[in-house]
C-alpha cells in the first residue's frame, strides 16, 4: 500500500504542480503583453488630437497672408484726375489719401497730374477683390465711362463766379476764368454732344457741350477750334486752343456751367466740378 500510493502521489501531485507552474507561468507572461497591448493601442488615440493641432496652427498663418492689402502701380492717362482714379480704383480714403501716398510724385498742386505718371495704389485684399460681385464691378465701369476732368491742366482761377461788374452784360461774371497762356490745350469736362462750336460774339471762338445730366458746358476766347457741331466727345477731349479772341483784356479760358445751351442760365461752375470730384485749385 505505502509502495503503491508512493507511486500514485507522483503522478497526481506534479501534473498539477507542472499546470499550476505553466500557469503562473502563463498568467505572468500574459499580462506583460496585455500591457504592452494596451500601450501600443493608447498611442495612436493620443497622437490624433496632437496631429490635428498641429495642422490648424500651420494653415492659420497662411489664410492671414492671403488676406493681406497688396499695392500696384497705376499709369495716369489723359482726363484724368486724383478724384476720378481713387473711385475707380476704390482707394480708401478717396483722392486725398492717393494725394498723400503720392505726393512726392505728384508734387504741391494735387490738381496737377500729367500723363505717363506712375501712381502707388494701396488695393484691396485678394479675397476682397476676388469676392467683389459683378454688379460693382459694371457700376465701377460705368463711372469710369461718366468721370469729369479739369477743362485745363494746372490753371489757376483769375476770376471767380458772380464776382459783379459793370464789364458784364449781366452785372456780374457768369463763369470762371482759367489763366492760361495762348495755345493751352482745352478738354471736354465730361463726355457729351457737341451743340455748337464758332463764333459767339463777344466770347469769340467757343465750344458748348452737352452732357448726360442735362448740364452743358461753355469754353470761350478759344484760338483753335478741334471739334464741330453734332461731334460726340469723351471725358478729357480736346475741344482746341486757348486764346484771346472776343471782347478780353488776356489770353485765358472762360468756362461756364449752364442748364441750357445759351448765354444766362449759368450756374457754379467750381460747385458743379467739384460735385462730380474734381479737384479745383
Amino acid at each position: 500500500m505505502p509502495a503503491k500510493g508512493k507511486h500514485r502521489r507522483p503522478k497526481f501531485l506534479r501534473l498539477p504542480r507542472s499546470i499550476a507552474v505553466v500557469g503562473t507561468g502563463g498568467a505572468a507572461l500574459a499580462l506583460p503583453l496585455m500591457g504592452a497591448v494596451c500601450a501600443h493601442a493608447a498611442a495612436p488615440a493620443a497622437a490624433v488630437p496632437s496631429a490635428v493641432q498641429k495642422i490648424t496652427t500651420v494653415s492659420a498663418p497662411a489664410g492671414t497672408a492671403a488676406e493681406k492689402s497688396t499695392a500696384k502701380t497705376y499709369v495716369v492717362k489723359a482726363g484724368d484726375t486724383l478724384a476720378k482714379i481713387a473711385d475707380r480704383q476704390h482707394v480708401s480714403g478717396g483722392w486725398k489719401k492717393l494725394y498723400a501716398d503720392n505726393r512726392a510724385v505728384v508734387g504741391g498742386d494735387p490738381a496737377h497730374i500729367s500723363p505717363g505718371l506712375k501712381l502707388t495704389i494701396e488695393g484691396q485684399s485678394a479675397t476682397a477683390g476676388a469676392a467683389r460681385p459683378a454688379v460693382e464691378a459694371a457700376t465701377a465701369a460705368k463711372t469710369a465711362d461718366a468721370g469729369y476732368t479739369l477743362p485745363v491742366e494746372g490753371a489757376t482761377i483769375g476770376t471767380g463766379y458772380k464776382v459783379p461788374g459793370s464789364m458784364w452784360s449781366s452785372g456780374y461774371h457768369t463763369g470762371v476764368d482759367f489763366v492760361v497762356p495762348t495755345g493751352t490745350t482745352i478738354r471736354s469736362v465730361a463726355a457729351g454732344t457737341v451743340v455748337s462750336a464758332g463764333w459767339g460774339g463777344a466770347y469769340g471762338n467757343q465750344v458748348v457741350v452737352q452732357h448726360a445730366d442735362g448740364r452743358y458746358s461753355q469754353y470761350a476766347h478759344m484760338s483753335a477750334l478741334s471739334v464741330s457741331a453734332g461731334q460726340t466727345v469723351t471725358a478729357g477731349q480736346k475741344l482746341g486752343l486757348s486764346g484771346a479772341t472776343g471782347n478780353v483784356t488776356g489770353p485765358h479760358l472762360h468756362f461756364e456751367i449752364r442748364t441750357t445751351p445759351v448765354y444766362g442760365s449759368d450756374v457754379d461752375p467750381v460747385a458743379y466740378l467739384r460735385s462730380h470730384g474734381v479737384v479745383v485749385a
